[in-house]
């Protein structure tokens, strides 16, 4: 049948091709392989003009072929046909690698493939027409680069066609096509594909062919090449015949040297040529081989094509030539491997850190499309322990898929024997290797991988119940190899079963389990399966071993031959078991005859020989190696594959069984019990680490990197040997268990404080440290010195060994001694319960319930893992750091959490908590995260948390879908909580917002060791830990059991209540585990329904536990009940031990895997730095009962507090945007130029510009900043505030607009006086002056002359205008306090005294007040009062604030008040009303006085008196409240004096600032120097331009010096707010810095009006700070400032004159315009009032004028810089608006709320910030504010965080009944509801200093004193000043 071709003629290779053409050679997505080209036709029809040839080559003679494109399918292609000058003289194939050659139109051989794709190009043959120019050789190119390695390409029809090129013209040479410098194994691959295609004696006609680049000396690597011993041979191969050219061919010398050598071989090489003769022979002798192979072993589960051994025949061709099957084995093998894409893996390995992370296949499992994804589809599946990774299936595309339907011919009929019996033929070879077989896949994966990838690998293989390799054959060596170490981290358990013992559970390492072994071998070819065999003895519903008819098995395998598996039979102690005990079975892969080495190795070691015969003949060699088994004295079984004889035994201990036509099961159960008879209890036992000592075979564990690691974990083990296993923590652990334990609880007793609370916390504080001084004292010992010294030591490779050797030999120490203990915990717990049955409450029982408790200790004391080292290591760690001392101080342990954070990193579980303290390491865990962060540069982390009951599958479950490797085995649960990173790879990084998932596998709820113990407790702590720090927590309920589930729905359900009510928001998954109808999806719904309806149950007694309101399990989650739901099929498929993993629940693993991973891309993230604060704001909430109450979200008070500090770079652009525009303003008032009919509009719109500059920062900062999740919640309420605070400065600012404004028209008329004035001044000045000009005078002269004449001017001008008088403020004061009623001499007295000055900051104002009489003391006699009302009376009198039966402790009768007092004495609380209404009042009279217009209408008595009046008028209304005491006059009289002081600073000033504007006489004397001058000019005979010049440049000065002031008042602010410390951050910030000058001045009365008055302290200190900072430390920058800001003024003077001068020129304008102009350019930038300048006459200079007005305003300029050359020159008054008020104004719009009980402020840089509680970072001692005890004069020394921990309590009101406990404070009224003060240590040592330092003032201030309850620590006196400050730094 022929081919449809897709033809049409070209003449050269730059013809276009048709569209047919076209479409073959672009490569096709379905496209099954590389195509073959061919071209026809003859060399005459060419003509072709190559661009790059130097010379014009005439193709006319040259014949070239047609372009054939023809599929895969290689059988079909058209014969190469001869051209029309002949056959061609060469036909030489192209083989090896693409990249070899580089194909362009300058190649002599591959002229032509240019034009074609890589794809396409391969496989091509044509004829090299250059060659033929060159030499006139034809020479015929089949191009077959990369053809050998191409997986799509049809092998078999690439031979056919090699052999029908053999047959039609001869193959003349081979070029084997390397890149110089390339690996060997490219070369070695292309040779063996090359004899395994064309057989041995194609090598024949190799050449090998090293090309290389231009710029390479090939000849000097050729030479370092040859030095390689298989090059050396392969060249030798090749009769020494090898070619280097360029790769691009190009180069004719080379291509002549190379045909040279072609001919030499061919003429030396008879038939000349590869011929198809020798084709047909190695076709025959294949065909041979394979009819052999598929009868000889047919009935094994598989054949090795290439069985080998000492005797085995090689293959013979035709020609009588050998062929060695092990370099068909070899060559087999490389297939494979390049099949299974790992063809480089064999030396450089597969690492765990390849598979056991979140990658592609982690979203969406699925079959492998290809061969190439077996090996990597199999490790997952493994890991998830799916024992279906043992085949997983190839799911081809559909266009790869063989089709069988071919398109019949018109003219032919169909041939139905063809098409059912030929085609199969032909599809039997096509498909014979359809798919590569399962064990290769996993022998292959097992050779790839790194000794630890091994070791995991075999783990999970085990755990798959499948049978794992014991001895195995290396690949090129066949070496055998005992791979020891895979087998060290499987544990096997079992119950074996005795007549004398009874049943008894074991559970161990299975490298030291004792075992019998039955070996299992064939000799020769069988037709029974014997793997299936020792399956059914095993586990008939499982193939533990592989066999012929489990999926995927194929006819041929290539690893499996000389393999040696293993696995256990595992009792469960039931009446069922097929052996009484464990039982080891080994199957021997291959024929037995073959693999002596193995045979031997297993007969040597078993207990039990097992062997598969054929029939045999008596002279059969097999028969030798049969008697040897028979006389052996072991048991021997011999399987008779050929017989149906049943069981007998033929001598001692010897047994036959048949097996034709034999039933299985019957089969079985007879050689189960011929194998339990042979099995007496003498039999031989088998030991895996004895066993491998003695086997001859190479020991993996023998590589020197393992035995460093190995022998540095002996010495270790060794130490710890010499001790009784539970005495090795006391030993070598000393620093956990007991004094860890004790650390502990006394921490833990630090949030439970009572009676002195900081006299109880110093002692316990000091009882810790003592602890971490005794684990100092005991730290590092032998072994952790061995531990650490190894870790620091050991290379990177020999440190992973070690790890590794340290955990298992710890397991190895523990397991016998634990195993006992457990079989002795189970038959004690049995006891007891026989006992409870009976309802035995006798001594018997309570004995037996000790003696269970004491084996429990034991059990835990034995307890001695990895983890334990490290938790050492932790406690060491947080030993020194802690608490250091002396030389121990300088012990740097720094690389103790680095050497933690690289094992973290690597992928190894951190402990968080410690399961037996129940305490997490909070120093040791944020050290270690600290270093992680450090390496891996905090990465985004999704947490993932999981919580449920003890044995629950828990870990197990996290193992699987992550490949973790948390502890999972039921007699070593997980304690406390472990952590473990697993990486997403780079892929996935683009999908996923995060870096890491970070799991977290914690303890079970209800845990049995736990139990009487605070079980509840332990649990609801343990699940809000989980819970908060996870972005998702699994919750994992196991079956179907009622009570359990409400367990653990109770809990969770509490937990989750408690994250939303701290604003929390993690999510959840319920996996409901080891449901048995899992399909049934009616069921499914009907269990949903019962789970929402348990949750919202569980919600309602959660809300009602909680004090909250919440009806259904969704109001305090988002959780979706149809899609958060998961339910798990079982994990085994069956019973254990002997039951696999069940597929289902591996599905399950992964679907759960993907939902979580689908989630996570919509979730909230966090950095690991968040993660690490997050575990601290937990663990310290968690300390204290309660922990909604106690939680302190860190994180988020740190992110709040940046965005304070934004905040008020925020306020200060606005702020100083305001001020800049104020001032155009106001100069634009002043000059005329605005009104305030257009004021409002030009403001706005400046305004606006910045602030939408800043609304756009805050939209950044919000959408953009790392935390921006976080900052969500307070995105709206800051940007009210922004918004509120830009309307409240356009506010303020027209208001004040607008007064300048109203002023300035009040001024109108004084203005036009004034100007009147300057006009006759100018006009006498002027004329006296040219009278004079005629007399000589000197300066004194003519000024004196000229001050007569002024004198007389001013009284003529003033002559009808009274002057205004000075007013003293302070005498009106008194005037008007006296005119209101009050007491002259008592006005007068306390004017003198100057006590009413500090009356805000009184600690008793006892001194003011009269105590009323008590109504109850005329009825009953003073004593009676004493004895009968004390009680009562001790409550109604008690301090307000003070505590209350401190402890529930009631004070005695002397600390409680006995009588009645009558002197003047007030409550606290009483003291603190009186001193906020004095401050109110004050508040309210500086309001008041603000308002009065003096500085525009002047002084009235009105304004004193109307605050006088309002002061007694608050003081009545004030009195009239308080019962038990009345207000002294001197009372009223201070405080109006304190009042009118305020406001006589004010009045003084607004009335001078009248006096100066409206006076006519001092503003005549202001204008006496200008009119001097200009007098002064006219006598000079000055021009009247030279003295507009001179009064311009005058005036100018004047506001010159005005604007200096005002811009330097903006630029010092800034430069502060943004450089200098105090005020570069927020109002925190500035409490730091005035807390640091209080410590230095050390000034009692300063501290008391920080405390009593902080925002007037505050204000203080701003005005000093900025004093200080511009006179003294920072003057330079001052002036600096001061001359930027003259230079400006300077520069927009000259560029105004210069433009109005050039205006004007242009324009032909008068002096008025100039001067117009003029104003207008200066508007924004200074004061100039054009109409104050009189008619100078015609000026037409105006270049003159511009050139007088320079000059002399580099005069004026000069002489400001004269004015401001020293800071000391300038004047704080002479500000506009001073640079301490702008300060003020930024800092002290905030909050100013004070604690309730120690008056720190709140720290919230808002005013008014409702929705978040005052707050303040760092509490004082609350004696500070003057709480004490009730009924003593004993003040207080406990801190607010100390406080809200304890079990005291307090009165919150002076007349409360009703004390409150502190942890209820916010109960206790308004003042306390809005704060959060959160139960911690964190109190600032600065604090307890002062209290040392300033006792006596503190005592004397309040009239108590520091004693009894309030006695001070005996610590806090050990703090110094410089101490205290440096602690000021948390701050």
């Amino acid at each position: 049948m022929e081919d449809s071709k897709h033809e049409s003629s070209r003449k050269t290779p730059g013809v276009t091709i048709n569209q047919q053409e076209q479409d073959f050679l672009e490569p096709q997505p379905t496209d099954p392989g590389p195509q073959i080209f061919e071209e026809k036709g003859t060399m005459d029809d060419v003509s072709t003009d190559s661009k790059d040839s130097k010379e014009e080559i005439d193709y006319g003679a040259i014949e070239i072929t047609e372009l054939t494109v023809i599929g895969c399918d290689f059988q079909h292609m058209c014969s190469p046909q001869a051209s029309q000058t002949g056959t061609p003289k060469l036909t030489v194939v192209l083989i090896g690698d693409t990249g070899s050659v580089e194909m362009n139109s300058q190649n002599l051989l591959l002229t032509h493939d240019r034009h074609l794709t890589p794809m396409a190009a391969a496989g091509c043959s044509h004829t090299a027409l250059l060659l033929y120019d060159l030499c006139g050789i034809h020479v015929s190119i089949i191009n077959m680069l990369g053809l050998q390695t191409t997986e799509r390409v049809d092998q078999v029809s690439l031979k056919s066609y090699l052999g029908q090129v053999a047959h039609e013209q001869g193959i003349h040479a081979f070029l084997l096509l390397s890149t110089l410098g390339q690996h060997i194994d490219s070369l070695r691959r292309g040779a063996q594909w090359l004899q395994r295609k064309l057989g041995e004696k194609s090598l024949a006609f190799v050449v090998p062919v090293f090309t290389c680049d231009i710029q390479q000396d090939y000849s000097n690597v050729l030479c370092e090449l040859r030095a390689h011993s298989d090059l050396k041979h392969l060249i030798e191969t090749c009769r020494d015949r090898y070619h280097t050219c360029k790769r691009g061919m190009d180069d004719p010398l080379e291509m002549v040297s190379l045909l040279d050598k072609i001919n030499l071989m061919v003429s030396e090489t008879p038939p000349g040529c590869y011929s198809g003769e020798m084709f047909d022979e190695v076709s025959r002798q294949t065909t041979e081989q394979e009819e052999r192979d598929e009868s000889g072993d047919m009935n094994e589960e598989a054949v090795d094509i290439s069985d080998k051994g000492e005797k085995t025949p090689q293959m013979e061709d035709t020609s009588g030539d050998m062929v060695d099957p092990e370099k068909k084995l070899l060559a087999n093998i490389e297939t494979l491997m390049d099949i299974l894409q790992l063809q480089h893996k064999h030396e450089y390995k597969l690492t765990t850190a390849d598979f056991l992370n979140i990658g592609p296949s982690s979203k969406h499992q699925h079959e492998p499309r290809s061969e190439k994804e077996l090996a990597h589809t199999f490790l997952q599946k493994l890991f998830l322990l799916d024992y279906r990774a043992r085949y997983i299936p190839v799911k081809k595309d559909e266009s790869e898929m063989k089709s069988i339907n071919h398109t019949l011919t018109a003219d032919r009929d169909t041939n139905v024997y063809d098409a059912l019996f030929s085609e199969r033929e032909q599809s039997n070879s096509t498909d014979k290797h359809s798919h590569v077989h399962p064990m290769d896949v996993q022998m292959a994966v097992f050779h790839c991988s790194d000794s630890f990838l091994r070791q995991y690998m075999v783990t999970k293989l085990s755990a798959c119940q499948y049978a794992l390799p014991l001895l195995v054959p290396d690949l090129f060596t066949r070496e055998i190899e005992f791979p020891l170490w895979t087998f060290r981290q499987i544990g096997k358990s079992w119950k074996s079963t005795s007549k004398l013992n009874g049943i008894t559970s074991k559970s161990m390492p299975i490298y030291k389990a004792q075992t019998p072994m039955i070996a299992f071998f064939r000799l020769g070819s069988v037709s029974s399966s014997k793997s299936q065999l020792m399956n059914n003895l095993i586990n008939q519903r499982h193939s533990t071993f592989f066999h012929r008819d489990c999926p995927g098995s194929t006819k041929t395998r290539i690893l499996m031959d000389g393999v040696a598996e293993i696995a256990w039979y595992c009792p469960a102690g039931k009446t069922d078991d097929a052996f009484t005990d464990c039982v080891a079975f080994c199957n021997l892969r291959g024929d037995a005859v073959v693999h002596k080495k193995q045979r031997d190795f297993l007969t040597e070691f078993s207990s039990v020989n097992v062997v598969l015969l054929p029939s045999l003949d008596k002279d059969d060699k097999r028969v030798a190696i049969v008697q040897d088994l028979v006389m052996s004295p072991k048991p021997l079984i011999c399987l008779l594959t050929e017989d149906d004889v049943v069981a007998s035994e033929f001598k001692p201990g010897k047994y036959r069984i048949g097996l034709r036509d034999r039933n299985q099961s019957e089969v079985s159960e007879e050689l189960t019990d011929i194998i339990r008879k042979t099995l007496s209890p003498l039999f031989l036992t088998f030991n895996l680490e004895e066993v491998a000592k003695q086997s001859g075979f190479r020991l993996d564990e023998n590589d020197d990197v393992c035995q460093t690691g190995k022998n540095a974990a002996l010495e270790i083990k060794d130490l710890l040997k010499v001790k009784a296993l539970s005495e090795i923590k006391d030993t070598f652990l000393p620093c956990q268990d007991r004094l860890w334990h004790d650390w502990c609880r006394k921490n833990k007793d630090l949030y439970r404080l009572q009676g002195n609370v900081e006299m109880e916390k110093s002692k316990k504080q000091h009882e810790l440290n003592k602890i971490r001084y005794q684990q100092q004292d005991v730290s590092f010992s032998e072994l952790m010195k061995l531990f650490l010294t190894s870790l620091r030591s050991l290379g990177s490779e020999e440190r992973k060994y070690f790890l590794k050797w340290i955990m298992i030999l710890l397991d190895d120490l523990s397991t016998n001694e634990l195993s006992e203990l457990h079989h002795r915990y189970d038959e004690k717990w049995s006891e007891v319960l026989a006992l409870k049955k009976k309802h035995d409450k006798s001594v018997q029982l309570k004995k037996k319930q000790l003696e269970l408790e004491e084996i429990s200790e034991k059990l835990q004391s034995a307890t001695v893992g990895f983890e334990h080292i490290w938790r050492e290591v932790g406690q060491i760690y947080e030993a020194h750091v802690s608490v250091p001392r002396g030389r121990i101080a300088d012990i740097n342990l720094s690389y103790l959490p680095e050497m933690a954070a690289d094992l973290m990193i690597s992928g190894h579980p951190m402990e968080l908590m410690d399961g037996d303290a129940g305490h997490v390491p909070l120093t040791w865990i944020k050290s270690v995260l600290d270093e992680v962060i450090r390496k891996v540069n905090d990465p985004r982390v999704f947490v993932l948390s999981i919580l449920g009951i003890q044995s629950t599958g828990k870990s197990t479950m996290l193992n699987a879908m992550f490949g973790l490797q948390f502890a999972v085995s039921a007699g070593r649960c997980t304690r406390g909580a472990f952590m473990q990173l697993v990486r997403l790879t780079k892929e996935m990084k683009k999908d996923f917002p995060f870096d890491y998932v970070l799991v977290i596998d914690t303890e079970g709820l209800r845990a049995l060791e736990l139990a009487g113990k605070a079980t509840v407790h332990h649990d609801n702590e343990l699940a809000t830990f989980v819970i908060g720090l996870g972005n998702m927590t699994l919750i994992n309920i196991f079956g179907e059991n009622p009570a359990e589930m409400q367990d653990i729905l109770q809990i969770a359900v509490q937990a989750f209540m408690r994250m939303k009510k701290v604003r929390l928001s993690p999510s959840c998954v319920f996996v409901h585990q080891n449901v048995g109808d899992i399909t049934a999806g009616e069921k499914n719904m009907e269990g949903k329904r019962r789970l929402q309806e348990k949750l919202d149950e569980m919600t309602q007694l959660a809300a009602k536990e909680e004090g909250c309101d919440a009806e259904c399990f969704s109001e305090i989650i988002t959780f979706d009940i149809k899609r958060d739901v998961k339910y798990f099929s079982q994990l085994w498929e069956g019973s254990p031990p002997m039951a696999p993993p069940n597929p289902r629940y591996s599905e399950n693993v992964q679907e759960l895997k993907n939902m979580i991973l689908s989630k996570t891309s919509k979730s909230t993230v966090m950095k690991l730095s968040a993660f690490q604060t997050r575990v601290e704001d937990l663990w310290n909430a968690l300390l204290n009962e309660d922990f909604v109450f106690s939680f302190k979200n860190t994180l988020e008070i740190a992110v709040y507090r940046k965005l304070e500090v934004q905040y008020g770079k925020w306020t200060w652009a606005l702020r100083s945007a305001m001020l800049t525009i104020e001032n155009q303003l106001y100069n634009r008032i002043e000059n005329g130029k605005l009104h305030k009919a257009n004021s409002t509009s030009y403001l706005v719109a400046e305004m606006r510009k910045t602030c939408d500059k800043v609304q756009e920062a805050m939209r950044k900062h919000f959408e953009e900043e790392r935390d921006k999740d976080i900052l969500v919640q307070w995105q709206g309420r800051f940007e009210c505030k922004i918004g509120e605070l830009h309307e409240e400065l356009v506010r303020g600012s027209k208001k004040k607009l607008e007064e300048v404004i109203q002023q300035r028209e009040a001024r109108h008329k004084l203005d036009e006086k004034n100007k009147l004035y300057e006009d006759k001044l100018f006009q006498k000045s002027k004329e006296v002056a040219l009278k004079l000009k005629v007399e000589a005078m000197d300066e004194d002269q003519l000024y004196k002359e000229f001050s007569n004449v002024w004198e007389e001017w001013v009284v003529e001008l003033t002559n009808d205008t009274p002057a205004i008088k000075d007013i003293d403020i302070a005498e009106r004061i008194i005037h008007v306090l006296v005119e209101i009623g009050n007491e002259p001499a008592l006005v007068h007295e306390r004017r003198t005294s100057k006590l009413y000055s500090n009356i805000s900051n009184l600690g008793n104002y006892s001194e003011y007040i009269i105590l009323r009489k008590h109504p109850d003391l005329n009825q009953c006699p003073k004593d009676e009062m004493n004895t009968q009302d004390e009680h009562r009376l001790s409550h109604k009198t008690s301090l307000w604030g003070t505590f209350k039966q401190f402890l529930g402790i009631g004070f005695s009768g002397n600390k409680t008040v006995t009588n009645y007092d009558f002197v003047n004495h007030l409550t606290y609380s009483e003291e603190e009303q009186l001193a906020t209404f004095i401050n109110d009042v004050v508040k309210e009279t500086k309001n008041m006085i603000m308002e009065a217009p003096t500085a525009t209408r002047g002084y009235n008595d009105s304004y004193l008196q109307n605050i006088a009046v309002h002061v007694q008028t608050r003081v009545k209304d004030f009195e009239s409240t308080k019962n038990n005491y009345a207000l002294k006059k001197t009372f009223t009289v201070d405080l109006s004096l304190h009042a009118c002081e305020h406001a006589e600073h004010f009045l003084s000033k607004s009335y001078r600032e009248f006096k100066n504007n409206n006076d006519a006489l001092t503003y005549l004397d202001r204008k006496k120097p200008q009119y001097y001058t200009i007098f002064q000019s006219f006598y000079k005979g000055a021009s009247s331009v030279t003295v507009l010049g001179e009064i311009i440049c005058n005036q100018l000065k004047a506001s010159m010096v005005q604007a200096i002031y005002d811009q330097t008042a903006i630029d010092l602010a800034e430069e502060m707010q943004s450089s200098y410390p105090p005020f570069s951050g927020n109002r925190s910030n500035l409490e730091k810095h005035i807390l640091m000058l209080l410590a230095e001045k050390e000034n009692f009365d300063s501290y008391i009006t920080y405390i009593k008055s902080p925002k007037t302290h505050f204000e203080s200190f701003i005005r000093e700070t900025v004093n200080k900072y511009i006179f003294s430390e920072n003057d330079v920058k001052t002036l600096s400032i001061i001359k930027g800001n003259i230079k400006c003024k300077e520069h927009c003077v000259n560029h105004a004159v210069h433009n109005a001068t050039e205006r004007v020129t242009t324009e032909k304008g008068d002096t008025t315009m100039w001067l117009k102009e003029f104003s207008n350019y200066l508007k924004d930038e200074l004061k100039f009032e054009k109409n104050r300048y009189v008619d100078m006459g015609a000026i037409t200079t105006f270049d003159f004028l511009e050139e007088v007005i320079r000059d002399g305003l580099k005069i004026k300029v000069k002489e400001i810089n004269q004015n401001f050359s020293d800071v000391s020159l300038l004047k704080m008054e002479n500000f506009r608006e001073r640079p301490d008020d702008i300060l003020i104004k930024h800092f002290c719009d905030c909050c100013w709320v004070q604690c309730p009980f120690c008056k720190a402020i709140c720290t919230n840089t808002m005013s008014e910030h409702q929705g978040v509680d005052h707050s303040v970072s760092f509490h004082r001692p609350d004696g500070l504010a003057g709480w004490h005890f009730e009924g003593t004069v004993q003040l207080c020394t406990s801190f607010c965080t100390s406080s809200v921990a304890s079990d005291g309590n307090f009165l919150p009101n002076h007349d409360s009944d009703k004390s409150i406990p502190f942890k209820q404070y916010r109960t206790g009224g308004p003042r306390y509801a809005d704060w959060s003060i959160t139960p911690d240590l964190s109190e600032l040592p600065y604090w307890k200093w002062f209290v040392c330092r300033f006792q006596e003032d503190l005592e004397n201030y309040y009239g108590k004193k520091f004693q009894g309850w309030g006695k001070i620590p005996s610590e806090w006196r050990t703090y110094t000043k410089a101490q205290a400050i440096e602690s000021l730094k948390k701050i």
